[in-house]
């Protein structure tokens, strides 16, 4: 029942939609209170980063994979990429945030390592699923 819930594509989208508008409501924020400026705190915000558009590009590619997009996982990293890009703009007219190239670099990495992730998982899978033919 789960998997044929997954299966659906309206529900793929909203996940990657909605996803996008967690990330927008969180840079909508002026301040974090449990980020306060202690040298972990930055780790913190690159972690997060990170995972956010691992996420992100996971959602888009499962999303567009399951539409028929052509090349779905180049696509799903641009568009990680370039909401990145986009979520840093959006953070200069938000007092008490900055725009930062590192935070960008980060979002990309995060983006290309969900992507190279989900891949390796998916080559598991698929694996188990057919077990080598040549074996009697």
């Amino acid at each position: 029942m789960l998997r044929k819930v997954w299966e659906s594509g309206p529900l793929r989208w909203g996940l990657a939609l909605g996803w996008m508008g967690l990330i927008f409501y969180l840079s909508s924020q002026h301040s974090f209170p449990f980020l306060d400026g202690r040298w972990y705190d930055d780790l913190r915000d690159i972690a997060g980063h990170f995972t956010v558009y691992a996420v992100l590009a996971v959602l888009w590619e499962r999303a567009s994979a399951y539409a028929g997009v052509r090349q779905a996982t180049r696509w799903a990293f641009i568009i990680a990429v370039l909401y990145g890009v986009s979520d840093e703009f959006h953070q200069s007219f938000v007092p008490g945030r900055t725009p930062d190239i590192l935070d960008i670099a980060t979002d990309a990495a995060g983006a290309a390592f969900g992507l190279w992730l989900m891949s390796r998982v998916q080559l598991r899978r698929r694996r188990v699923e057919s077990p080598d033919r040549g074996a009697a």
